[in-house]
């Protein structure tokens, strides 16, 4: 049983640990009860506050202390003068016995918060390159206190004098992440659930036995081992008696380096990339009927160098699957071929045409759709000439195509954004119908980005984020101490395909480069990382906090070197899938690996260079050749 009171305190900010722990701002003392002890003191720590830089400094400076206290509940406090008034106080105290009869967390001020040492949850830290190391706290309750930064070091002192009171255990699924544990509780019991034996679905467990009995079995004997060798070490022994092969926790006190990620690996060099020529000779591809010969080098013709504007209206009706790679494409069967989709389209277009005024006041779905329509259409790339003015024919093709859309897809109808994709396939193809199709071909790419749950933008932003994290985990970390780590700021570029990123002459050569589906269905993904990796130095050489990085981001438009971006991407792409300890989850972004759902094999080659990437991506499906049905489009992605 704990001895007493034990707090973290800051003030000034300043940060005390004691049995309860408050944060005290502008105060000259601190309460305590009679009798204290200190045990821990460091200077250079501070609060980093999302205020705007024109109203008042974004960092707040203070200390942190650990103090002991003893005493009985009910006996007269005394005041503790830290020495001198502080901007912010923090004090952390833990009394076993002492009910407790209000919310852990104590809210005493503007910077002012007080947590007791017990009810600590966990520990996490990081450190950027920079040399900005800081501890974010977190109650049994889940709520995180604000981020302390360490500006002078002193985080690896902080941890071995807390542990002289709880035991801190890394997480299993995270390196940096340490979960506190008393030190004469039951820890055996409680913390078994930390090993995550069976955390894995049972579905997926036996289909991991049955690929690797071996690694499955005593991967989860390793988690075993771990336990007990954190559980049964002394609560005296410093975090420096570790082996060295135990990397949790630095091993100087002077470099301050940040704890080692456990999945985290060693990426090698980033391979040089450059762009090629863009595709100048479509008949070349062809055969005496109209034939696509070869659809998988045309594919990487586009995703090398892109497409001629001359030749964009033919190839990209391949691309979207508005044409079968294999159809006959003559003067002669040209007219049979398009009768069918041209057919299906006035159909529906008739159908909305149709509705009268009294039948539209009765169904407010209809009246929904072509509200917004209308609204996003008047401001749909109105820059461009073939939009501009007021009683331009484009505008109300724009608007016929996304009105046939709506009866063409009942279940999704018009959602915001739809304009934006539409508006470059119309451009191209100065047709209607063909626009139309394309339109569909696309969506069947892009459709669930649109859907009410917004679970697959979710997902897509779960994956860049894991993405980001095994390519820079210092910038990933940055982000995370300002708020950004949920990567929202980049919801944007992956609903409409950075399509207000870059100009429209730079849109057309980057869709047709990302609807080749190559090296990866996840393509666009790694071109989010390469801008966000180009924006590094003045995301953090700035010190940016939540608004200033979003306001950032947001300033980007128009401001983005294309070509250079498509090569950052292509070579992050290379330089990932060239590491030979690439985690699981990181290989099912890239499609290198097929999730245990699927029935489908997992390559098991490792490529060194693009052309061999996208030779095996070829081999892992070929294109749909099956005869266009005036319905459904074919979908392109199919590699």
């Amino acid at each position: 049983m704990l001895k007493g009171n034990r707090y973290i305190l800051a003030s000034c900010f300043k940060l005390f640990l004691c049995s309860v722990v408050d944060i005290w701002p502008c105060c000259k003392s601190v309460i305590y009860y009679v009798i204290h002890q200190l045990i821990f003191e460091k200077e250079g720590v501070y609060l980093h506050t999302n205020a705007k830089r024109s109203n008042q400094d974004t960092t707040i400076p203070g200390f942190i202390r650990i103090v002991e206290r003893d005493g009985e509940e009910g006996e007269e406090e005394t005041k503790f003068d830290p020495g001198y008034e502080p901007d912010w106080a923090v004090i952390s105290t833990v009394k076993q016995e002492r009910r407790q009869e209000h919310p852990p967390v104590r809210e005493t001020g503007q910077w002012g918060f007080s947590l007791p040492l017990s009810e600590l949850y966990s520990l996490r830290r990081a450190r950027f390159s920079l040399g900005r190391n800081f501890l974010v706290m977190t109650t049994r309750g889940g709520d995180p206190l604000p981020p302390l930064h360490f500006h002078r070091g002193g985080t690896r002192e902080l941890l071995k004098a807390m542990q002289r009171y709880i035991r801190l255990a890394p997480s299993p699924m995270d390196g940096r992440l340490f979960l506190a544990y008393p030190h004469d509780s039951g820890a055996l019991s409680q913390s078994f659930d930390e090993l995550h034996l069976f955390d894995d679905t049972s579905a997926d467990l036996v289909s991991r036995f049955i690929q690797d009995p071996y690694a499955t079995t005593f991967g989860g004997f390793s988690k075993v081992t771990n336990f007990f060798r954190g559980a049964l070490r002394h609560p005296e022994s410093p975090l420096g008696n570790r082996s060295p092969q135990d990397a949790h926790f630095p091993h100087s006190a002077d470099e301050e380096p940040g704890f080692e990620l456990i999945t985290c690996v060693k990426l090698g060099p980033r391979p040089e990339v450059k762009r090629g020529k863009p595709l100048d000779n479509w008949d070349q591809f062809l055969d005496p009927e109209g034939r696509v010969t070869d659809p998988q080098k045309v594919k990487k013709l586009v995703f090398r160098g892109g497409i001629v504007p001359s030749l964009r209206k033919e190839v990209w009706k391949f691309l979207l699957g508005f044409y079968p790679w294999n159809t006959i494409n003559n003067f002669q069967f040209q007219p049979f071929l398009f009768r069918s989709p041209t057919d299906e389209y006035f159909r529906m277009k008739v159908q909305w045409k149709s509705v009268s005024e009294e039948q539209e006041m009765r169904n407010s779905l209809f009246r929904g759709n072509r509200s917004l329509i209308e609204r996003d259409v008047n401001r749909t790339d109105r820059h461009n000439s073939f939009f501009s003015g007021n009683e331009n024919p484009g505008l109300a093709l724009l608007q016929d195509v996304l009105m046939t859309y709506c009866m063409y897809n009942f279940d999704l109808g018009y959602v915001q954004g739809m304009s934006d994709l539409l508006s470059p396939l119309l451009f191209v193809t100065q047709n209607e119908v063909e626009s139309f199709w394309c339109l569909t071909g696309f969506m069947d790419l892009v459709h669930q980005n649109f859907e009410e749950s917004q679970e697959a933008m979710k997902q897509q932003l779960l994956q860049l984020s894991l993405l980001l994290r095994a390519l820079d985990p210092e910038l990933c970390d940055y982000l995370d101490s300002q708020d950004s780590g949920s990567l929202c700021f980049c919801f944007r570029w992956l609903l409409i395909w950075f399509k207000r990123e870059f100009s429209f002459e730079d849109i057309l050569s980057l869709w047709e480069v990302l609807w080749t589906r190559l090296p990866c269905e996840n393509f666009h993904l790694l071109m989010a990382c390469s801008i966000l990796e180009s924006q590094k130095g003045e995301l953090i050489g700035s010190n940016h906090d939540f608004n200033s990085i979003l306001k950032h981001i947001n300033e980007l438009t128009m401001k983005l070197d294309l070509q250079s971006i498509l090569c950052g991407a292509e070579a992050i792409y290379l330089q990932l899938t060239n590491c030979k300890e690439l985690s699981v989850k990181v290989q099912e972004v890239l499609g290198l690996r097929v999730p245990s759902s699927f029935s489908e094999e997992s390559p098991n080659s490792e490529p060194t260079e693009t052309d061999t990437l996208l030779a095996q991506s070829e081999a892992r499906g070929a294109s749909s050749c099956q005869p266009f049905n005036g319905r459904t489009p074919q979908d392109v992605s199919s590699l």
